[in-house]
């Protein structure tokens, strides 16, 4: 669908489900290691796997050799997913993720991300979105405080 130097990003197939979800898994435990997550590895293989592939827009990234480096799931203006793999963090991959969801959304896009997630509140401020409103975890599998964003063109 779309390359960023060094990756290629398309729709991901029924075949790439176990990439999307590892990519997830790894991200996630490297991103979030105080965050209890609320299902087991397999749980979120089958996720991934039964629902979020076959339902969703889920977009993965490619590196050169062909290895999973990202991935993005898109709902109704919705930014549900975007978790790369930690060897890919820093390459403009995120960026391009974002681009494209703006591009797919273009009247606007909200997302949810943990406060402790720092990170990301950088990421997603530096990219236009802004903070839309925060809650005490008690909507949320983990039962983890987090943060609304917004982004408006």
């Amino acid at each position: 669908m779309t390359d960023t130097p060094g990756y290629a990003i398309a729709t991901a197939t029924e075949a790439d489900a176990p990439d999307v979800a590892e990519v997830w898994l790894r991200s996630y435990d490297a991103a979030l290691p105080a965050v209890r997550r609320a299902h087991s590895d397999d749980e979120v293989r089958g996720w991934f796997r039964y629902v979020v592939v076959p339902e969703g827009r889920t977009y993965l990234a490619r590196d050169a050799q062909g290895a999973a480096a990202g991935m993005m799931v898109l709902g109704d203006g919705v930014l549900e997913q975007l978790y790369l793999d930690p060897a890919h963090r820093g390459r403009g991959l995120g960026d391009r993720f974002v681009a494209l969801a703006k591009e797919l959304c273009p009247a606007g896009l909200e997302l949810w991300t943990f406060q402790v997630n720092a990170p990301a509140h950088r990421f997603y401020e530096r990219h236009g979105f802004t903070e839309a409103g925060r809650t005490d975890g008690s909507e949320n599998e983990e039962r983890e405080p987090d943060v609304r964003y917004a982004w408006l063109p």
